[in-house]
């Protein structure tokens, strides 16, 4: 699905297209015990805890996989204005959604 543009712009020079319609790639992640241990800790002394870190790009990058797939299902060449939106659920999960408009060129 890599061959799926996905843009955070509403306009794709050189390019004329129909909007399809919009499309959507959600992910939920939960840390590991030993996370949110080390996630405790640093609490503690402050800074940044990168495995939280790592744990909602991998969150992203899962969303933004989704939406190019649920895009292809829906016969998209792109998506334009691409945006993201997180959310905690309690207190060891975080939900990511990547949205945006599905378009194919004409």
């Amino acid at each position: 699905m890599a061959d799926i543009l996905v843009t955070t712009t509403e306009h794709i020079p050189g390019h004329e297209y129909e909007v399809i319609g919009e499309v959507f790639g959600l992910t939920t992640q939960s840390k590991n015990v030993l996370r949110n241990i080390g996630a405790s800790l640093k609490n503690v002394v402050g800074g940044e805890i990168k495995d939280y870190t790592k744990m909602l790009d991998e969150a992203r990058n899962v969303a933004v996989d989704r939406l190019r797939v649920n895009a292809s299902n829906m016969g998209a060449d792109a998506v334009v204005m691409m945006r993201f939106d997180s959310g905690s659920i309690g207190t060891d999960m975080q939900s990511v959604a990547a949205y945006g408009t599905a378009v194919k060129y004409l």
